[in-house]
C-alpha cells in the first residue's frame, strides 16, 4: 500500500510536467460553419429530333435550354462530429429525391456522424449513395450525362452505418430504408435493406472500392447488387476509372419464381493536357434482357466524350459533349415516331460551383 502514493506521483508527474510546457503550436480556429454551393444547367440537340431518345437521368429534352440544380451545402465539422445539411432545387433533384413529396424533396442530404477515434467512424440521416462511379452533383462529374448503370443504381440511403479504416483497408455495413425512400409509405410493410462497401487504397493513385446493397423494396420485390468501382491516376495528365455492377431481382407478383437480371460496365478515360482543359471518353456497355430498366428488352453500348473548360478561376467549368448509344433492339425513335436502335446527341452544360 506505501508504493500507491510514489505510483501515482510517477504518473502525473510526467503528464503535470509537459502542460507546463509553453505551447508554440499554431492553431487555427476551425469554421463554425462551412458553406458551398453549385449549379448548373444546359442545352441539349437530339438528332433525330427526338426527346424520348434519352433513357439516362437528368438530361431529358431537346432543342432548349434547361436548368438542372441548384445546391448549397451547410457543413459544421469538428474533430469527433460532422452535421451536414445538403439543400437543392431544381429538375435535377427532383429527379433524385424521386421518392419525396413537399418540402422533402429539397433535402439532397442531411446526416450526422460521430468519430470516437480516427479509424471509426457512425453516421445516421440521409446520403447519397456508394454504389457507381459518378456522382449525383454534376459539378463532381466530367461526363454531364450519365451512365445508364447509374441511371439504374440507386441514388440515396436512409440510415445508420460504420465505417473502420485499418491501415489501406476500408469497410462500411449498415441498415437502411429501401433504396431512395426517405420514409417507408407502408408502415405495415417495415422492410429494410443492407448496404456494405470494401476499399483497398494501396497508394494515393489507386483505389478499389467492392459495393453491395440488398433486400427487400416497398413493394416486397426482392433484389441484391455488387457494384465495382477502380479509380487509378497514372500521372498527372491521365487518370481512369472503372465501373461494373449486376443486379439480380426477382418479384413479388411472380412469388419469386423468376430472376431478372442487369449488368453493366463502363471505362472512363480523363486527359487533362492543361490545369484549365480535359477531356473524357465513356464507354458503357448495358445488359437487360429483361426489359426491367429499358422499355424493351436490349444490350446497349453508349459512347460519350465530353470536354472540361475551366474558367473565372475554375468556378465555372463549360461542358461540350458528343454521344452516341447504339442497341441491338430498336429502343429509340426518329423525329417521326419511327423506332431505330441508335440515337446520337450533342450537349452544352455549364456547371458552377463555389
Amino acid at each position: 500500500m506505501r508504493c500507491c502514493p510514489l505510483l501515482y506521483l510517477l504518473l502525473v508527474l510526467p503528464i503535470w510536467a509537459s502542460a507546463q510546457q509553453p505551447d508554440t503550436t499554431t492553431h487555427h480556429p476551425t469554421p463554425f460553419l462551412t458553406v458551398s454551393g453549385a449549379a448548373d444547367g444546359y442545352y441539349r440537340y437530339d438528332l433525330a429530333r427526338s426527346a424520348k431518345n434519352d433513357l439516362t437521368s437528368f438530361t431529358h429534352s431537346h432543342n432548349r435550354p434547361e436548368f438542372g440544380m441548384a445546391e448549397v451545402k451547410l457543413e459544421h465539422q469538428t474533430t469527433r462530429i460532422d452535421i451536414l445539411a445538403d439543400l437543392a432545387a431544381g429538375p435535377r433533384e427532383n429527379e433524385y429525391a424521386v421518392a419525396d413529396n413537399g418540402l422533402a424533396k429539397g433535402i439532397k442530404q442531411l446526416y450526422v456522424s460521430y468519430s470516437p477515434t480516427g479509424w471509426l467512424k457512425f453516421t445516421a440521416g440521409t446520403w447519397a449513395t456508394h454504389l457507381c462511379y459518378e456522382s449525383p452533383d454534376a459539378a463532381a462529374n466530367r461526363n454531364y450525362s450519365m451512365s445508364y448503370m447509374f441511371s439504374n443504381d440507386p441514388f440515396s440511403h436512409t440510415g445508420i452505418k460504420t465505417e473502420a479504416t485499418v491501415g489501406k483497408n476500408g469497410f462500411m455495413i449498415g441498415i437502411a430504408n429501401p433504396s431512395n425512400y426517405r420514409v417507408i409509405p407502408d408502415s405495415d410493410r417495415n422492410n429494410k435493406n443492407i448496404i456494405a462497401q470494401y476499399s483497398y487504397a494501396p497508394n494515393e493513385k489507386l483505389k478499389i472500392c467492392l459495393n453491395y446493397v440488398g433486400g427487400r423494396d416497398v413493394t416486397d420485390n426482392r433484389s441484391h447488387q455488387y457494384d465495382l468501382v477502380v479509380t487509378a491516376k497514372t500521372s498527372n495528365e491521365f487518370s481512369l476509372g472503372l465501373n461494373a455492377t449486376i443486379n439480380r431481382s426477382s418479384l413479388a407478383t411472380e412469388k419469386y419464381e423468376v430472376s431478372h437480371t442487369w449488368y453493366g460496365s463502363a471505362l472512363y478515360l480523363n486527359l487533362d493536357p492543361h490545369p484549365w482543359l480535359g477531356f473524357t471518353l465513356r464507354t458503357e456497355y448495358f445488359s437487360d434482357n429483361s426489359g426491367i430498366c429499358l422499355p424493351a428488352p436490349a444490350n446497349v453500348i453508349a459512347t460519350t466524350l465530353s470536354a472540361n473548360f475551366k474558367v473565372a478561376h475554375a468556378h465555372l467549368t463549360l461542358i461540350p459533349e458528343f454521344r452516341i448509344d447504339e442497341a441491338d433492339n430498336p429502343i429509340f425513335y426518329h423525329a417521326d415516331g419511327s423506332p431505330t436502335r441508335a440515337a446520337a446527341s450533342f450537349l452544352l452544360a455549364a456547371v458552377f460551383s463555389l
